[in-house]
């Protein structure tokens, strides 16, 4: 196995790639996996690695005009204590996207990085 098959890899467009390096590392708990450059930098959590791609990146100049927006599609990061996740994060000013909501698998909540890509902060039941 080489390092690129120990993770699950995402890719997010993002208009500022030290920004969401910043937004990443300092409040979801990413390491910096690569120095960031102005095209691209990735950070990883786990298995997942998050590809940053900036406007300048190969990935983003690949992407359809009409698909460059954020999409519904989110990372989802499982969290022990949903309710003092968000106390920390409002308490850093990260913007949230809408209020917690329960169901029978447990309780989520969404926060944006700072291109607007989600992020889904989910507490199983139980």
């Amino acid at each position: 196995m080489n390092a690129a098959d120990q993770y699950a890899s995402v890719r997010y467009l993002v208009d500022d790639v030290p920004a969401a390096v910043d937004f990443y590392t300092r409040h979801l708990g990413f390491a910096l996996n690569t120095s960031p450059a102005p095209a691209f930098a990735d950070v990883v959590r786990g298995p997942l690695r998050l590809l940053l791609s900036g406007p300048a990146s190969s990935g983003a100049r690949a992407t359809p005009p009409d698909a460059a927006a954020p999409g519904r599609n989110r990372v989802h990061l499982i969290v022990d204590d949903l309710d003092a996740e968000i106390d920390r994060l409002r308490a850093a000013g990260v913007p949230f996207r809408g209020e917690p909501v329960a169901g029978p698998g447990g309780r989520q909540v969404l926060i944006a990085d700072p291109a607007g890509n989600l992020v889904e902060l989910f507490q199983p039941a139980g």
